[in-house]
């Protein structure tokens, strides 16, 4: 008897270790076409660090403040002349003041020798915000100040005071133009924060998308309830089994929706941009959609594992084929419809916050756009609003549930 029991386990252990092996092997392949590289994974994972902390607290871009643009200047000779030029008075203590020592020089050379080295100093300015340095040429030109490949700013301290060395600037002239003294000016623009703090523009943006995009979902949803109660008794076979015509309805209504589910809503939407333009209503349409085809389906399904009991009493009155569904079929059906119906709505607004990376409008489509800026703070309140809806949407659809199912 023990060597019959040995026997008869072998063929099991053989199967088993076949199944490890083919296991081991998958894994395997899967590892090299997956291209895993869990050293480069530990590695480099800090490099995520700034900008995933900026997606998780983004609050600072919540915020903004009224900003007014300061400007201050100062007038430069180039070249000397005979008598100093004339120093800059601070006349107006409530605005910024900008001094520059000395009063003229001679601009850099292209390729040359570099120009007069030049001291400007500012008081009066928002303590704590940058200032952009800016020059205006004998002629109107505007530029930038660089120095050594970057823009030249300032940084007034506590005081509203700063004090920085900068080189007189190359820049071409028509001809003749630098042949007599002439003034060039040189600016600070400071754009400080004043007035009291109020929601940001990006703040403001994904309110008014978050709400767009709860709205799309709730559209799609309630367009595919309608559409896909009427089909999910044709696709129903118990109930379209009484002929070949029906059957043969009910074998078109399934490949249908199966080929209308089978393709994804964010394709169903690149599809609806192309026939009514990027915005809502192109998502509305994609989600319709697949809502119609997945809620027909799920209906179908329902009606299909209903007690044919109350059916056979209904038709053994005489009743028709419609007086059949909703008498005998339709009370049936109502819980899990009404569970279905909330399934699909949760995964309406779930879809509806991504289908705007593809234009289909919705708090995706702002999300897309500072994703590809880099701009991870406002991605991250894009983020948090689509959380925090969908955390109280999963409360509410699961407060519908327990009372109505």
């Amino acid at each position: 008897m023990v060597d019959a029991f040995q026997m008869a386990q072998r063929p099991a252990k053989q199967r088993t270790g076949l199944f490890f092996f083919l296991i081991v092997v998958f894994f395997a392949f899967g590892w090299q076409i997956g291209q895993i590289d869990l050293v480069s994974f530990f590695t480099k994972a800090g490099d995520a660090g700034p900008a995933l902390m900026r997606v998780l607290w983004p609050w600072q871009r919540a915020i903004s403040y009224p900003e007014e643009l300061s400007v201050s200047s100062a007038k430069i000779l180039s070249p000397c002349g005979e008598t100093p030029y004339p120093e800059n008075v601070w006349e107006d203590k409530d605005r910024p003041f900008l001094k520059v020592n000395p009063t003229c020089g001679v601009p850099s050379e292209q390729d040359g020798e570099p120009g007069t080295t030049l001291t400007l100093t500012g008081e009066g300015f928002a303590p704590g915000e940058e200032g952009e340095v800016w020059w205006r040429d004998p002629i109107g030109n505007e530029f930038r100040q660089r120095q050594a490949g970057d823009y030249v700013k300032v940084m007034p301290d506590a005081d509203g005071k700063f004090s920085v060395e900068i080189i007189f600037p190359y820049r071409l002239l028509p001809r003749g133009a630098g042949e007599k003294a002439q003034e060039w000016t040189i600016e600070v623009r400071q754009l400080a924060a004043v007035g009291d703090p109020e929601p940001s523009v990006e703040l403001k943006l994904a309110i008014e998308k978050i709400i767009e995009t709860i709205f799309i979902g709730m559209m799609a949803t309630l367009f595919g309830i309608v559409l896909a109660l009427p089909i999910s008794f044709l696709a129903a076979r118990n109930l379209m089994s009484g002929s070949r015509f029906s059957l043969a309805v009910y074998y078109i209504t399934r490949t249908i929706l199966n080929i209308i589910r089978s393709i994804e809503p964010l394709i169903w939407a690149i599809i609806a941009v192309i026939v009514v333009g990027l915005g809502p209503f192109a998502g509305i349409l994609a989600l319709t959609l697949h809502s119609l085809a997945s809620l027909a389906k799920l209906y179908s399904e329902a009606i299909e594992s209903i007690d044919h009991g109350p059916i056979e009493a209904i038709q053994a009155t005489g009743a028709n084929w419609l007086q059949t569904i909703m008498y005998a079929v339709v009370p049936q059906v109502i819980p899990p419809f009404v569970s279905f119906t909330i399934y699909r709505w949760d995964i309406n607004i779930r879809m509806s916050t991504i289908i705007g990376f593809v234009g289909g409008g919705g708090i995706g489509f702002l999300l897309a756009q500072w994703i590809r800026l880099l701009d991870y703070s406002a991605a991250g309140i894009a983020v948090w609003f689509i959380a925090i809806t969908v955390a109280i949407l999963d409360y509410v659809s699961a407060e519908i549930r327990n009372r109505f199912v």
